[in-house]
């Protein structure tokens, strides 16, 4: 009897004996060297963005808002030892050298480097990294990087959610609840996975997400980009679905190195009719095993 007591106490323990032994994140120290807060996602994930705010980017006659598709971002996820950082900067040609040079005599990792679009101007390139160690060592580095760009550093105004008038023909094709950002409906959505990268677990807000996002393109139509995250298996069906419904795939790549499972991401842009595109969106994501 009392050995039961015992092993129903020890039950009852160990999740919170499991959280204290979890890594914690020093989000002070990484705030205070990039100068600017973040966001503590799902995971224990502190997100980071650096949205570019300067450009004036367009692709034929719409404007592309910094959170649809020009929205760095650094992720920082804790481990027993320090921190694993990856991320994505959004970076014009002339700023490409200067700041792979300095994260590289830092430490870090350029895991891709290439377009996410086509047919914008000015043309834009995303630079991906991955780094372990001291957070605020990590974070004072990627600063110093970033200034070596126009990236905006330094606080971030909070956007103001504003009424959308696509967002319920948009959810009502995808089947899903975005989340709005300014003038801008996003959607991230996991796979059913875990994924690891050197041992660590990557959870879905430090980019390993599709990511789906929508803005208002005039005339009752919506621009949508974003990434399908896919195993090489996934690959053909959602080409061939994103193809089919006339949606443009701009670029398919990977983004880390030595992830596991290998993952790619498949880039898309189209406009178009809200309630089509969404449709058209869904029945991509059902080749891929991602979450409902």
């Amino acid at each position: 009897m009392h050995k039961r007591v015992a092993l129903v106490l020890i039950a009852l323990c160990l999740p919170a004996a499991l959280a204290a032994a979890s890594p914690t994140l020093d989000t002070a120290a990484i705030s205070g060297a990039l100068g600017r807060s973040g966001q503590t996602m799902d995971g224990g994930v502190y997100r980071v963005s650096f949205p570019r705010s300067d450009l004036h980017v367009k692709i034929g006659s719409t404007t592309l808002l910094p959170g649809f598709a020009l929205g760095g971002y650094a992720a920082f996820i804790g481990r027993d030892q320090g921190v694993l950082a990856v991320g994505d900067l959004v970076l014009v040609e002339s700023e490409i050298q200067p700041v792979m040079q300095a994260l590289e005599q830092s430490g870090f990792q350029i895991t891709a480097l290439h377009n996410h679009l086509r047919g914008e101007s000015p043309h834009v390139m995303y630079m991906h990294f991955m780094v372990s160690g001291d957070a605020g060592t990590i974070a004072k580095a990627l600063r110093a990087a970033l200034a070596l760009s126009k990236t905006p550093l330094g606080p971030v105004a909070a956007s103001v959610p504003k009424v959308l008038a696509f967002q319920d023909a948009i959810e009502s094709g995808l089947g899903r609840k975005g989340k709005i950002s300014g003038s801008v409906l996003s959607f991230s959505i996991p796979r059913m996975e875990t994924i690891s990268m050197n041992g660590t677990t990557v959870p879905p807000a430090a980019g390993v997400a599709t990511a789906i996002n929508f803005e208002d393109a005039g005339g009752g139509n919506v621009a949508t980009t974003g990434d399908f995250v896919l195993l090489g298996s996934e690959v053909p069906a959602v080409e061939n679905a994103l193809l089919a419904n006339g949606i443009q795939i701009t670029a398919l790549h990977h983004h880390m190195l030595e992830d596991a499972p290998h993952l790619y991401y498949m880039h898309f842009w189209a406009v178009g009719p809200p309630s089509r595109l969404a449709t058209a969106l869904a029945q991509a994501l059902s080749h891929a095993n991602v979450k409902t």
